[in-house]
This record gives C-alpha cells, structure tokens and sequence, in this order.
C-alpha cells in the first residue's frame, strides 16, 4: 500500500483525507518517548532551521512548536510580530520573503487573519504550518486532542465527541470537526446560540441546547475556553449567567451515564467554561493534551521535512542528536 504524503505545507485538516491524518497521529507515538528519556533530543532534522513566525502571543503553541523543533534538532528562530508595523499581507510575504533569502526551510505561523497560512503558503518555497489563522483552523491543536481520545479509548471512529462552548470564533473546534468526522466519530456541538456558527448542521454535527443533554451523550468533552472579550461584544448576559447554563460541572458529569472524558485547549478560564474539580479531576485529560502536543508537532515537522513514517521509530531511537 502506498503511503500518504502531507505535501509541501499543514494549513488545516479540511484538505487532508482520513489517512494523511491517520499517518500524523501514527507517527507521532514514536515520538513520545523522547520527551520522558534523559537526553530529550534526536537528530532528524539536524541542519534544518525553522522560523516560528507569530503575529498573534500564543505561549502553549509557540513553546510547543520550539520544544517540538529543538528535540529534533532543529536550529530555531522565534520572530513575535505583534505590535510590528507588519500588518497587510504584502508586508506579511515581504517578511517571509526575507527570512527565506537567509535559506531557512520551514515557517510556523500564526496570524489574527483567516487564511493567512495559506496565502504565505501560496508564495514561499519553505513548509509553512498553521500555528493557528484567525477563526479558520488551528489544526495541530486538533491532532493532538485526537490523539489523546485515541490513547484512551484507542480507537476514535464510533466515539461521540461534543466540543463544548463559543463555537462560532473557534479555529480549534473547526479543526477537531474536520478531523474527527473524517476519523470515523459522531462529533456534536453545545453552547449558546449567540455562539454557534449559522448553518452548523452543514459540518454533519449535532447541536445541544443544553449542557446536560450533551453530556448525557458524549463519550468525550472537549470544553472551549469562553474569550472573556466576548462578553463586551454581547454575546452572553455575563460570565455567572454562562457558568450556570452551560459550565461543566462535577455535579452535572455524576449524573452522566458513563464516565466522560475531558479535554480542554487551554489557557481555562476555570468557574467559566469549567469546574476546577473537573480540570483536576480523574477524567480530566488536559494535561496529557499538552504534552501529546509536542509529540504531535514533531511528527508534523519531522513527515513535511520528508521523513518516512516507518522510519519515525529509527529516528527516535538515535540518541545522538548532540549538537
């Protein structure tokens, strides 16, 4: 059987078919013991280099990427461009352009516009990765929680997954939607109808008007972090009112007919979106997300800079990657 390529660039997991998102997730449990051993580096990507281009702050996913590029090997450059004069998309391919005259081979980027990845994409030779576009996709974030469902259950297809909360501005629940439909889960949605996306059905989704409905289906929860600068805009009557009606509460997960397991793409705003008891708790798989996340990015890194899935394993098990 032949095995499937990525291509030249990750912008999202709408264009990619069940089995290149299969060969990420694959190729990325080789790469989790790395983080756990005494010398967390390996030398797959030794003499490549790699720009984290953010135009928007993103701790976890920038720390993740250079944790991701620097235990391959990887030489880094973290450009922050918020606040930079940077801000049409003749200036944004100016930059690029720059950095690629300086050969570099690889560009992460994540940008406050909808489709920015792609337009970078269209006009630079580099690999380019979505770190995150707008309300477009955010689709290493949604690789990594699949990857968490799939090493508890392991399996994803029959599962039911309900992401949780402000829908409507979410590139992650974008993301998780493509993917996990194209990975064989029933996927639903839940939040307020100020938050949802008109014409969500469209996706093939459920839709939950009530947390407790949600619940009482889900095998799996993956809870939205609520954008307090929704509240200004008027989207929800205040944050206790949300918490009351839609807040994912210990009490409301007992009543549950079967344990649920819980995600979150952080940073949580907890007594929000979510009970401190739940983020902490036993069914709680957040912080496992983040961790999954490195092991992600550098299977994303490692299968754009043309390595070979059944070579991941070899990769990994070379300590030399010293320099």
């Amino acid at each position: 059987m032949t095995v499937p390529s990525l291509g030249k660039d990750l912008l999202g997991l709408e264009p990619l078919s069940r089995e290149q998102i299969q060969l990420i997730l694959d190729t990325a449990e080789p790469f989790k013991e790395v983080s756990e051993r005494a010398i967390k580096k390996v030398p797959a990507l030794r003499g490549k280099t790699i720009v984290n281009l953010f135009f928007e702050a993103s701790t976890r996913t920038r720390i993740s990427f250079e944790f991701a590029e620097k235990r391959l090997s990887a030489d880094t450059v973290n450009v922050a461009a918020q606040g930079s004069s940077v801000q049409k998309g003749e200036n944004l391919v100016d930059t690029a352009r720059n950095l690629e005259s300086m050969r570099i081979d690889m560009v992460v980027i994540r940008h406050p516009s909808s489709g920015a990845a792609q337009f970078l994409a269209e006009r630079i030779r580099s690999n380019v990765i979505n770190g995150g576009d707008g309300m477009h996709e955010h689709p290493t974030q949604a690789l990594l929680d699949m990857l968490t469902i799939r090493d508890r259950f392991n399996r994803i297809e029959g599962l039911r997954v309900c992401i949780c909360g402000d829908i409507a501005h979410s590139r992650v629940a974008r993301s998780n939607i493509w993917g996990l439909t194209k990975l064989g889960a029933e996927v639903a949605v839940c939040g307020p109808q100020s938050l949802m996306p008109g014409a969500i059905e469209e996706l093939g989704v459920t839709v939950f008007r009530r947390i407790e409905e949600a619940i009482e289906w889900a095998d799996v929860l993956n809870v939205m972090r609520l954008q307090l600068e929704r509240m200004e805009a008027g989207y929800i009557p205040s944050l206790r009112e949300y918490y009351r009606v839609f807040g994912v509460t210990l009490e409301r997960l007992e009543r549950a007919p079967r344990d649920v397991l819980i995600l979150h793409p952080g940073p949580m705003n907890r007594g929000v979106e979510i009970d401190s008891r739940v983020a902490d708790g036993p069914h709680s798989v957040i912080l496992d997300q983040v961790t999954n996340g490195v092991a992600v990015r550098m299977a994303v890194l490692y299968l754009l800079a043309g390595g070979r899935p059944e070579l991941a394993e070899a990769a990994k098990g070379d300590r030399g990657g010293g320099a």
